[in-house]
């Protein structure tokens, strides 16, 4: 590993673990409080999180300051423990560790094409919003209706001279995202979340690397959650979108791993049946199909 990339994954663990240590109290972690006031660090102590490790203060102090390098799984699933670490915490952790041990990183191949038998499987979901992406969140490919919900993505000037659309560079980059994602903030979190948990699992993807400082460099909002260190899975939930079109929808989404194509993911909405997010898209359909919005009955 190049001294450049074990600077880059030792500054990654260090920030992580010192951010995870820091939102955990005294309390939270069922210890003693000694000195009340007098408390000069926010959340534990790294002696105390070598107590509820079951290690040594000196062994602690050094996985923090980023060697991660040949710690055991049984070492990782303590730390994980005293920290209080979620799933896709534990899952950075070890992906982290994996980083930082060059015999035992894994490789990280992303497909960069979408094959066409996933093309056939997105044209023929004809009744719901579907597109493919990448761990980058470039939109490689999707359905007529899909690219009818993200019309304000795919007309964005932010992509009028380059390629492809990444609903992250929309989110962070062009103000009328915050129109189409009612819930914008959470949205906004979210997505560097799973770019910051990318980061663990493809430490040296250039275009993810580039992504990341381009973001960070043009906009306040990005680089303000990214020295957060939030990680996050992103698998199912529920999007609230503000269409120019047919107005808001909130649509229970999937998100799917293709298992034959590492790194990239099928993205679908489900609207439950007979709500009026259903009924949207069907005028939104019937203006990706004509051009037109059909009024309903009611209108």
């Amino acid at each position: 590993m190049a001294d450049r990339d074990k600077k880059s994954v030792a500054a990654e663990v260090r920030e992580f673990l010192s951010t995870r240590r820091a939102r955990i109290t005294p309390e939270q972690a069922g210890l003693p409080v000694y000195g009340g006031g007098n408390r000069r660090v926010a959340g534990l102590r790294r002696e105390e999180v070598a107590l509820l490790a079951g290690m040594s203060v000196d062994y602690y102090v050094r996985l923090e300051r980023g060697n991660l390098s040949g710690a055991s799984d049984s070492v990782l699933e303590s730390l994980a423990h005293a920290l209080q670490l979620d799933e896709a915490e534990r899952t950075h952790l070890y992906d982290l560790a994996r980083a930082a041990t060059p015999s035992g990183r894994r490789p990280t191949v992303t497909a960069s094409r979408v094959r066409p038998t996933i093309l056939r499987l997105l044209d023929s979901m004809t009744d719901v919003p579907a597109y493919v992406r990448n761990a980058r969140f470039d939109i490689l490919a999707s359905n007529t209706l899909g690219r009818a919900l993200y019309a304000p993505l795919f007309d964005s000037p932010l992509f009028a001279q380059r390629g492809p659309v990444n609903s992250a560079r929309f989110m962070f980059l062009d103000p009328a995202s915050k129109e189409f994602w009612v819930d914008w903030d959470k949205g906004a979190g979210d997505a560097v979340a799973f770019l910051r948990t990318e980061t663990g699992r493809a430490p040296h993807d250039k275009a993810l690397t580039d992504l990341i400082g381009e973001l960070t460099t043009r906009s306040d909002d990005f680089a303000r959650r990214w020295a957060r260190h939030d990680v996050k899975f992103h698998r199912a939930g529920v999007k609230n979108l503000h269409h120019p079109l047919v107005g808001d929808l909130a649509l229970p989404y999937e998100a799917m791993d293709l298992p034959a194509d590492p790194g990239l993911r099928l993205n679908f909405y489900t609207p439950e049946p007979d709500s009026p997010a259903q009924e949207a898209l069907g005028l939104l359909a019937s203006w990706a199909s004509t051009g037109t919005v059909v009024p309903t009955a009611n209108d």
